[in-house]
């Protein structure tokens, strides 16, 4: 043979080798993957919603359903994580070791603490009571089983779903910019941050949409999870109808895309948005004004003079349901862009790798450690502080302003309410000194009755897929905090691992422990800093222990569990009371039509029907629907056209006769111009709480009404 053709022979080889390696190599970065989805809808009326602390921000009834979204995925060596992104505000630790107890009961240690990551997206218009903290379930008048129960049960069922539909299939990841989203509402915080960091960066919030979409062997699509910086609160503190605001508006639009002719929460496609590094960004993005007066707040304080009205920033639509609508829009249409990107376009690229997770239990208050100083070239020691809120944290924020006086940026302590702080419990001079600049309004981590009121022990995990990792943190990092966390890891994973990653902040995860900003944005002490429990070395703390167990993970080294956070379940109170009994009129039963709907409509009215009904904590009818808007098919059929999860409707219960348990259901239903003309009617199902006991269903039915093109 000749030196070429035997050259020739030998390039033929290797290229099949190669491609025989290269086929080898797809197998091994092959995945099961699997998405899941169930309702976890609280208590819509008379329970107190979790987000704003508003005593007056008690449930009337339900705009949107809530929904737990999940992923599970497992690499060809066994090794399985799941991540839940939940609409709720965020997620308690006695919550997330119910679900894993399910999980446990039916799967044996395949989940655990470790590779399970439960976040909230943060929404602030679903009922409270799971977190079991004094703190943020005071304002909910303490624990509610019904609550916790659904939301339990929900997130296991997600979870259980995920696994149930495992097929084996890709990951791909992809990104983009989203602008007319988001707004920074603490400006003057962020600028502390040095110039040099800031010059990095165009914009003081993440702009950027990134998105992990799960398809089978034949590329068809099952999921797609997309994390964005923006807090969940289009709707402001004056909404009393359970949402899943933006972020689940977004998640409706796009799962509606992909389910066609599927109820609201229905249907394969599993579409979630979920929070990332949203601590100090509002999607208020007409920015905060005087209420009163419509002038600019003080920048510093975001106060306003008197006789202007409160500090509160909206928008960017007239209303409140029209801003959620707005800002769930622009984040739908970016991750549907990215989703239908033609191959050549796309920016999409496949996640290959082993799947891996590392996590570990932090007692913050009693963590030393040490920290590279720049400016002295130097080692630091660094500690964390006993838990404490500081005077700015009751100014509340532009999104929603605080009680009495208080303003953001206090950085000193007032007697009167130093007095009331004492009262309650006082902060030792080292709590005091920690802290500084914050003065102490409530040393949380010094009172324990009747149990805890903050958590001192606080999750940290990460999750890899491929070389994408997914950092799940306990609480609020602001945009710059996030920033930094997300570079230090990518550098921790490349240094140990030789590896390139895409780094994900999943916020609100696992256990709730408040905000986290950079030491900088600390010493300005706007709300997000005096809302940052462990004192100014708090993101410090997170930097270093973050580096720490990214490293153990890329070197598959295994760390101590850390102590478990105390389990609490059997010292919970609660002032809330259930529901005593139901009555009607008499002449009257419950399902009876009190008022019933026009016989005409038209595109854009808004049908109205009123039910005698009972208390909907009754029966929270979860994976099912109070109400149904049919449209007439033929003489015999009639088919379900919208539920209560559906945008277009809503449902408002009134109680008209505390003594004698009496109670209204108004259900609306905007005709949207989409609606197919037709003759239509509602149906309201539910159930009333007889006096000598037991609870009974009951159903009522409204007359026919026409929709026309009109």
């Amino acid at each position: 043979m000749s030196v070429h053709k035997r050259s020739m022979a030998n390039w033929k080889f290797g290229l099949i080798t190669l491609l025989a390696l290269s086929g080898l190599s797809c197998l091994a970065n092959a995945y099961r993957v699997g998405v899941g989805r169930a309702d976890i809808t609280g208590p819509p009326v008379e329970i107190n919603f979790m987000g704003y602390a508003n005593i007056k921000q008690i449930g009337r009834g339900l705009h949107t359903r809530t929904f737990a979204r999940a992923f599970v995925v497992e690499d060809e060596n066994g090794h399985r994580v799941a991540f839940i992104s939940a609409d709720c505000g965020m997620m308690g630790y006695g919550l997330k070791r119910e679900v894993l107890k399910r999980l446990q009961a039916r799967y044996g240690n395949i989940y655990n603490a470790e590779n399970v990551a439960i976040s909230g997206t943060h929404t602030h218009g679903a009922p409270g009571g799971f977190l079991m903290h004094l703190l943020y379930d005071i304002s909910i008048l303490g624990f509610v089983p019904q609550t916790f129960e659904v939301m339990a049960q929900g997130l296991y069922l997600s979870i259980k779903r995920a696994t149930d539909n495992l097929v084996d299939g890709r990951i791909y990841f992809s990104k983009t910019l989203v602008l007319n989203v988001n707004i920074n509402r603490s400006p003057s915080s962020y600028l502390r941050n040095p110039a040099e960091e800031r010059a990095q960066y165009e914009h003081d919030t993440d702009k950027t949409l990134a998105q992990l979409r799960f398809v089978d062997k034949e590329n068809n699509l099952l999921g797609a999870f997309n994390w964005y910086a923006v807090h969940a609160t289009s709707m402001n503190n004056t909404n009393k109808l359970v949402t899943s605001d933006n972020m689940g508006y977004a998640a409706l639009l796009l799962e509606k895309e992909y389910n066609p002719n599927k109820m609201p929460g229905k249907g394969k496609f599993v579409g979630a948005f979920c929070s990332s590094n949203l601590g100090d960004v509002s999607p208020n993005i007409m920015g905060p004004k005087c209420s009163i007066s419509g002038n600019e707040c003080d920048i510093l304080t975001s106060h306003c003079p008197k006789g202007e009205g409160e500090c509160f920033a909206s928008g960017p639509g007239r209303d409140m349901f029209e801003s959620t609508q707005i800002i769930g829009q622009r984040l739908a249409e970016a991750a549907l862009g990215l989703l239908n990107e033609q191959s050549q376009e796309s920016t999409a690229r496949e996640v290959t790798g082993d799947v891996r997770f590392i996590h570990q239990f932090v007692d913050m208050p009693n963590y030393n450690g040490s920290t590279y100083n720049p400016l002295t070239r130097k080692l630091d020691k660094i500690k964390g502080c006993q838990p404490a809120m500081g005077y700015s944290f009751a100014a509340g924020t532009t999104d929603g302003p605080g009680a009495f006086s208080f303003e953001q940026g206090t950085t000193t302590d007032n007697p009167m309410w130093n007095f009331v702080r004492d009262f309650i419990v006082p902060p030792t001079q080292e709590d005091i000194k920690c802290h500084e600049p914050k003065p102490i309004l409530l040393a949380t981590g010094r009172a324990t009755f009747p149990y805890e009121w903050q958590p001192k022990i606080v999750s940290n995990q990460i999750l890899k897929i491929g070389d994408v990792i997914i950092a799940a943190v306990p609480c609020e990092f602001t945009t710059m905090a996030g920033r930094r966390l997300r570079n230090q890891i990518r550098a921790a994973a490349s240094a140990a691992g030789g590896i390139d990653t895409e780094v994900i902040i999943a916020g609100l995860t696992n256990i709730y422990s408040s905000y986290t900003v950079t030491p900088e944005e600390y010493q300005a002490q706007r709300y997000e800093a005096a809302s940052t429990i462990f004192g100014p070395n708090t993101h410090t703390i997170y930097m270093d222990v973050f580096e720490r167990l990214t490293k153990a993970m890329m070197r598959n080294q295994s760390v101590e569990a850390g102590p478990s956070p105390p389990y609490m379940n059997d010292v919970m109170l609660s002032l809330n009371t259930g529901v005593l009994f139901d009555g009607h009129p008499i002449g009257t039963d419950f399902g009876y039509v009190k008022t019933q709907p026009n016989k005409q409509y038209g595109i854009n009215d808004t049908v109205r029907a009123t039910f005698i009904s009972g208390n909907p904590r009754n029966n929270l009818f979860t994976e099912k629907t109070y109400f149904s808007v049919e449209r007439k098919i033929n003489e015999d059929r009639w088919k379900i056209t919208y539920t209560d999860a559906s945008w277009e409707t809503k449902m408002v219960w009134h109680r008209t006769n505390t003594i004698l348990g009496f109670s209204e259901l108004e259900i609306f239903w905007n005709i949207s111009p989409q609606t197919l003309p037709g003759e239509y009617r509602i149906r309201h199902s539910g159930e009333y709480k007889y006096i000598l006991g037991g609870k009974y269903p009951y159903e009522g039915l409204t007359h026919s009404f026409t929709v026309t093109e009109d």
